[in-house]
């Protein structure tokens, strides 16, 4: 008998383009506007529309129709390996990141602890959202040498037209300057574009949909941005609203000038604080039809694939519901500890802002629609 060696399965070749990406995601309703396509372009024929509410990439080439590209018909595969909605991604980023896919019952994605946690810098804690908590990490890794700089977003100009726009932060004073949250769309990750040479260790904040992309990436082999970007922070987000928001509903309906609003934040409602002490509620029922279009079909709403997983849902207005995924996420929380940079609380001391997670982690995923692969709705 001749012994023969144990046949290994063959890996398809990753061949997807363009062309692919487009039909298959960017036009068929999937796209959730991240730009990772954008950044992971090697020939700069992407760019990204987010004006009247599109927030998709687009191409730029003189080549062909919208659907074409020339360096995708030479075997170009960029884009497709960097989208975090093309194909079996959901299973491929589990896998990656946790040695298995999830299970029917982790509607939240898989995780290691729950916790909530807050800022113990005063400042840092007045300018964040709910505690300041990932306003605290950046600083942190940012004056401990574990990041370089920060893709994060912040108010175009003065604040006052609540435009939220891609940036890059390198200083405590770029991190206060960016807190806060703004329930309009930015494409963090465009802030890419912005970086230095020397930028080698990147963080990204960004809502659920952007949290998949340094894994999918790095999965897929997407090249020099996979390898730069080394911690996703991600924010639990169920949906955002169109900018028209604000002349149409919170002006039109309510009086609310966008200049005049200080501070906004969800909790059952859209509640809006005014420069001049005023506060006001927006019941959410009326803003859902300013719901942005790449929003009505995402299965994410806990950030499943961030290292870290923050959102300012539960009882308590000054800390942050935790979900730490993988052990980067982990080492920092335990560093940040540690040295007194946050304080902590075990996440069963408000468990219904565990349940709530749960529960709206469940409707999100009965978003995804049946024409694409079944994964992300295994559970529901």
């Amino acid at each position: 008998m001749v012994e023969t060696e144990p046949q290994t399965e063959k890996k398809e070749r990753w061949t997807f383009s363009w062309k692919h990406l487009y039909s298959e995601v960017v036009t068929s309703g999937l796209c959730t506007g991240c730009a990772g396509c954008v950044i992971a372009c090697p020939h700069d024929v992407l760019s990204y529309d987010d004006t009247n509410g599109v927030y998709k990439p687009i191409q730029i080439e003189d080549f062909g129709g919208p659907g074409d590209c020339s360096h995708g018909d030479k075997a170009c595969t960029s884009c497709t390996r960097a989208c975090p909605r093309f194909r079996a991604w959901e299973p491929e980023i589990d896998t990656f990141m946790f040695g298995r896919a999830r299970e029917p019952e982790e509607l939240s994605g898989v995780f290691k602890d729950i916790c909530l946690a807050r800022a113990a810098d005063p400042e840092l804690h007045e300018v964040g959202q709910d505690g300041g908590l990932v306003s605290a990490m950046l600083v942190y890794a940012l004056e401990h040498d574990i990041i370089d700089a920060a893709l994060v977003s912040y108010l175009e100009g003065d604040g006052s037209s609540w435009k939220a726009i891609p940036g890059v932060a390198r200083t405590r004073a770029d991190v206060v300057a960016s807190a806060g949250s703004r329930y309009t769309y930015s494409a963090n990750t465009l802030a890419y574009n912005d970086l230095e040479k020397d930028d080698e260790r990147i963080a990204l904040v960004g809502m659920s949909c952007q949290s998949s992309i340094p894994p999918v990436m790095k999965q897929r082999k997407a090249g020099k941005v996979a390898r730069r970007l080394a911690l996703s922070i991600g924010l639990l987000c169920s949906k955002t609203f169109d900018d028209a928001i604000f002349e149409e509903l919170f002006e039109a309906k309510y009086g609310l000038k966008k200049a005049d609003i200080k501070k906004m934040n969800i909790k059952g409602v859209f509640q809006i604080w005014m420069h001049n002490g005023d506060y006001h509620e927006v019941p959410l029922k009326e803003c859902h039809q300013w719901t942005r279009e790449g929003c009505k079909l995402c299965p994410d709403f806990a950030a499943e694939h961030a290292d870290i997983s923050t959102g300012g849902i539960g009882k308590y207005n000054d800390w942050t519901l935790t979900i730490v995924r993988t052990d980067a996420g982990r080492e920092l929380m335990e560093r940040m500890l540690a040295d007194g940079a946050i304080q902590t609380r075990p996440g069963d001391d408000d468990p219904d802002a565990i349940a709530l997670m749960h529960k709206l982690s469940k409707k999100s995923r009965k978003r995804w629609p049946e024409f694409a692969l079944p994964e992300p709705r295994l559970g529901v």
